[in-house]
């Protein structure tokens, strides 16, 4: 039986990595960053995250690995359009797996909560949910022009920087299915860990708590 965890995963068969800084798009604040070229990689303090693209780990060097792969910005009224469409083959491909898609104005959010991707206090990537992120795949591989941020949540149970490193490694799991070999290209993610500063309900109840154990995969578009 197969499993996917980002403690020991590395792909292409890269070897060292490269420690470098990066911007988290969503606190702004600078954090470490591990990713080395083609590779994600755990380790026992925490997963590799970050921007992917090899050329400038930064929201811009982002963009610019997209020009650089022939992927045009999106402009206009095509922008709702483009993922209006995406939203309604999330919903279809993703339909009875447990995987919640929620609309936020322009973004799509993909909520993964651990019943259906992880066991608990686990990192590896439950056999069952491969189907899940293979169907994910294929879909982001039609929309190319669909920015992808994966990034691990955790409940309030145990010490801080615990459920930190364990929202990291279970998003370095997702993002390193995603981007294994013949899915989704590695230049379009950033990979990052909240641990419990995100809540989306209660952790004083088992099943608040449950909601909040989770990755969510954010679905940007690219517009330039």
């Amino acid at each position: 039986m197969r499993t996917w965890s980002a403690l020991g995963a590395c792909l292409f068969g890269a070897g060292a990595l490269a420690a470098c800084t990066t911007v988290d798009p969503y606190t702004g604040q600078t954090v470490r960053n591990n990713t080395g070229t083609g590779a994600i990689a755990g380790a026992l303090g925490g997963a590799a995250l970050g921007y992917l693209t090899n050329t400038n780990r930064s929201e811009q060097g982002r963009k610019n690995a997209l020009i650089g792969a022939g992927i045009g910005a999106l402009g206009g009224a095509a922008v709702g359009n483009y993922m209006d469409r995406q939203q309604a083959d999330l919903r279809r491909d993703l339909a009875g797996s447990g995987v919640n898609v929620v609309r936020q104005g322009d973004n799509i959010v993909l909520q993964m909560p651990s019943d259906v991707t992880f066991g608990v206090d686990r990192s590896d990537i439950q056999p069952q949910f491969f189907g899940v992120l293979d169907s994910v795949a294929r879909t982001l591989n039609g929309y190319p022009q669909t920015l992808v941020d994966v990034v691990g949540h955790a409940d309030a149970t145990g010490p801080d920087d615990y459920n930190q490193a364990l929202s990291e490694r279970r998003a370095a799991s997702v993002a390193a299915y995603l981007v294994s070999p013949g899915r989704v290209l590695q230049d379009r993610l950033f990979v990052a860990g909240r641990g419990e500063s995100a809540p989306t309900a209660s952790n004083a109840t088992d099943a608040g708590r449950a909601q909040n154990r989770r990755v969510e995969i954010v679905l940007q578009p690219y517009t330039g």
